[in-house]
């Protein structure tokens, strides 16, 4: 198979899934169930044989296909850039299905049709290279993620929380929009390559970034466009929020990577400082929020919104070392809050109550189950060993190079993290048991540990030999930044 088919293959595997589910009318729940998860594992593999056979050493993008659709020519590729997206796409998305095996009864082959159209729709977005068909994708994954919080949430609160997050980042992308036809008139065409060659003034970068950034924002999300996340988090169901905060936060981050810096590269510039701060203030401001809370999710949306902050610090840095960590950190995050959201969503299936205060001295009764979220919480705060530490040491080290009272801010961030996450283990962990709420414990199972194992698998590889994502992201950093500067 040629390498442009694969690229295909991958988008187009979620759908004939959705295809396959539609035809099965008749079959049992297990059978819908184990449907969905071949399909979304298939994806995974061909998402792997891609990683193969990328040319590290190439700063293009490889794999170019042109899919025709009536009179478009619709262009994907791959580079260093996009696939480790892709590949976090295709790694979640079966995770996701094995979290909600027992937990969700209800409109369960509609459940399952929503993940797999967000899957699909989530890669196809990375490989598209149509400014105007990934704004259209873009768009697009507000409507499963709206349904899964809104029909599967968890609480009454979760049609509140499904029109917070469809609304919110709806406003942040209408202007977007308009600005990509006016690119269309100017440029005659949306092309990634021919908008990034095309010269624009100064005054017209201006107006593009603004609207740009206010979409990619909106998804991060930075302040202050961030109060829908801690809400959608709280009120969506365990595989909503791994969906959630492992891949659609990345959306606005490799918005920024792909589009923003090299179209306005001169504008970025301009705004860079109206960016530390913003971010700056994020990561404070949300660390701090995150101390005083009481809800296990909302502890770690907000967490999440400090650590998606210090990764925009890494990128607006401008530098090899910043945007490679700002790259990896997000990479990372995507393990490390998945894994947590999936520690929350075990003891939730048990005990229904996400309320810290209801839980303790879980280490004598769980101790399978306080060990995994002992390694997510030290991923979480960057211990040495773990992914996050690499990601965030290499922001810090980028953007020290930039601004030394910014790295300040995020090395701020780093310590609050600390204090919040050892917190929320303490409390978890230790102490006695709250057995006036619980009376009965059941530790990880074998479907739950297998849930695990992948993203603690990621977590320490990646660690251990950041090499790994880093000689293949390396070239295209590289020529990412001769696009800004040249």
């Amino acid at each position: 198979m040629k390498p442009g088919y694969l690229l295909l293959s991958i988008a187009i595997l979620p759908f004939k899934g959705c295809l396959n589910l539609l035809s099965l009318a008749y079959l049992e729940e297990d059978d819908l169930k184990i449907s969905s998860l071949f399909w979304a594992c298939l994806t995974l593999i061909c998402s792997l044989f891609i990683w193969a056979l990328l040319k590290k050493n190439e700063n293009t993008i490889q794999f170019t296909f042109f899919l025709i659709w009536i009179d478009l020519k619709i262009p994907l590729g791959v580079d260093g850039i996009s696939l480790f997206f892709i590949l976090l796409t295709a790694l979640l998305t079966p995770l996701c299905l094995l979290a909600s095996w027992d937990s969700v009864t209800s409109y369960l082959k509609e459940f399952l049709l929503a993940f797999l159209i967000l899957e699909g729709v989530l890669i196809t977005s990375f490989l598209v290279l149509d400014l105007l068909v990934f704004y259209l994708l873009f768009e697009s994954t507000l409507i499963p993620m709206f349904l899964i919080i809104g029909v599967w949430g968890s609480r009454e609160r979760k049609i509140l929380a499904s029109y917070y997050f469809f609304l919110y980042t709806l406003f942040g992308s209408i202007l977007m929009l308009l600005t990509i036809l006016y690119l269309k008139v100017e440029v005659m065409s949306t092309h990634y390559e021919l908008l990034v060659a095309y010269p624009l003034t100064l005054k017209e970068q201006s107006f593009i970034w603004i609207t740009f950034f206010l979409a990619f924002a909106s998804k991060v999300p930075m302040i202050p466009v961030h109060l829908w996340l801690p809400e959608a988090h709280v009120e969506a169901p365990t595989a909503g929020s791994v969906m959630l905060a492992g891949v659609l936060l990345k959306l606005g981050t490799y918005g920024l990577i792909r589009f923003t810096l090299p179209i306005c590269s001169t504008a970025c510039f301009f705004f860079t400082p109206l960016v530390y701060t913003l971010a700056a203030v994020g990561i404070i401001l949300t660390s701090f929020t995150a101390i005083r809370q009481s809800d296990f999710k909302r502890i770690i949306a907000y967490t999440s919104i400090a650590h998606m902050n210090l990764v925009v610090l890494g990128i607006f840095s401008y530098n090899t070392l910043g945007i490679e960590g700002a790259l990896l950190q997000s990479l990372s995050h995507g393990f490390v809050s998945s894994g947590l959201f999936l520690t929350i969503g075990v003891v939730y299936d048990r005990y229904h109550t996400k309320i810290v205060h209801y839980y303790g001295g879980l280490t004598a009764v769980m101790p399978m189950y306080v060990s995994i979220f002992l390694f997510f919480t030290l991923a979480n705060i960057s211990f040495p060993g773990t992914s996050s530490f690499i990601g965030e040491l290499l922001i810090l080290l980028g953007s020290f190079k930039v601004n030394g009272f910014i790295t300040l801010s995020g090395a701020t961030g780093v310590i609050l993290c600390s204090v919040y996450s050892l917190w929320l283990f303490n409390r978890i962990a230790y102490g006695n048991l709250k057995t006036q709420y619980t009376e009965t414990f059941l530790d990880v199972t074998y479907r739950e540990l297998l849930m695990f194992i992948p993203l603690i698998a990621c977590t320490l590889v990646v660690g251990i030999k950041p090499n790994i994502i880093l000689s293949t992201i390396h070239a295209s950093v590289n020529n990412l930044i001769e696009t800004i500067y040249f």
